[in-house]
């Protein structure tokens, strides 16, 4: 994924230093640190990097690296954009849930192993946040499938954005969400501006992103930005109950349903509701639609079949 502009190459971080491994490696000057971090540059290394697993109609996508807090490579960002792309184009994946292993669910991204870059000018920062981080939420936003987030540990920075931006967000009691671009003198990206104020109202907003303090699973839950915290050993059963369910519904009327609500946020109301009734015109034309209004007029359980 790609990360905040930084003022230079970070070392890679121990694993029980949340702070550290949020910390963002320039890729503009990946060149400098070529000899001294192993770059990714195999598809069986990015696979052992972003596990993909699909049961029940559910597309699992495990961020790999715990060594580094799953902080995020060039390599594992367009992997998980194009896992997601993959979803949306599926009709036999019906759901998916965005986790990963060890203590750390995203620290961020760390785009050392990127393709190499020239001398730096004017706008290749914003060219490369547009085209990474920028890139990554709007694949999560955009998936025409319910994005679940498990969040197994901390979410830093773009890894906090990366969750913010699923649909719904299940967390672990051990997790924690860190703003941590201010630590860095930073401008928050990822989507960070936009998300935050969306979910919590501009003025919480502004409190996380000014003081970057870290923020209990339980917290996060207070302010609206997770859905339900849960013990650690239940945070893969709840996440697998909550996206079976996802799976076992109408799926198109789900994607209609996430596309008004996340336009509706920008939009007043005579473009929202015109949205509205069109999406309800699109849907009535789905096999899902038919079947229930038939189980509805019969007094029985729908079958949906994503259709």
């Amino acid at each position: 994924m790609t990360p905040s502009p930084s003022p230079g190459s970070v070392p890679p971080a121990a694993p029980d230093d949340p702070d550290a491994a949020a910390a963002h490696a320039d890729p503009l000057d990946s060149a400098n640190t070529a000899n001294t971090v192993d770059t990714v540059d195999t598809v069986d290394t990015v696979d052992s990097l972003v596990l993909h697993a699909t049961d029940n109609g559910v597309s699992w996508l495990t961020l790999n690296r715990p060594d580094a807090m799953n902080a995020v490579t060039w390599d594992q960002r367009e992997r998980l954009i194009g896992r997601l792309a993959d979803a949306s184009a599926d009709p036999d994946i019906r759901a998916v849930v965005l986790t990963a292993t060890g203590k750390g669910f995203c620290a961020g991204a760390d785009l050392r192993g990127a393709p190499p870059a020239g001398e730096r000018v004017a706008g290749d920062v914003a060219r490369m946040i547009r085209g990474g981080a920028q890139r990554l939420i709007t694949a999560v936003l955009d998936c025409e499938k319910p994005v679940i987030a498990a969040v197994n540990g901390t979410a830093a920075g773009l890894g906090a954005h990366l969750a913010l931006a699923c649909d719904l967000v299940l967390a672990a009691e051990s997790a924690r969400f860190i703003e941590v671009f201010v630590r860095r003198g930073l401008v928050p990206d990822g989507g960070g501006a936009y998300l935050l104020p969306r979910l919590i109202g501009p003025q919480r907003a502004k409190e996380l992103l000014f003081f970057g303090d870290a923020l209990s699973a339980a917290e996060a839950e207070r302010l609206g930005l997770v859905n339900r915290v849960v013990p650690d050993g239940e945070l893969a059963k709840t996440a697998r109950e909550w996206a079976e369910r996802l799976a076992a519904g109408p799926t198109r009327a789900l994607a209609l349903t996430k596309q008004l609500v996340n336009a509706s946020l920008d939009a007043d109301r005579s473009t929202a509701f015109a949205a509205e009734a069109t999406a309800q015109e699109i849907n009535m034309t789905t096999a899902d639609a038919q079947e229930g209004v038939a189980s509805f007029v019969a007094r029985r359980r729908p079958t949906f079949r994503g259709r």
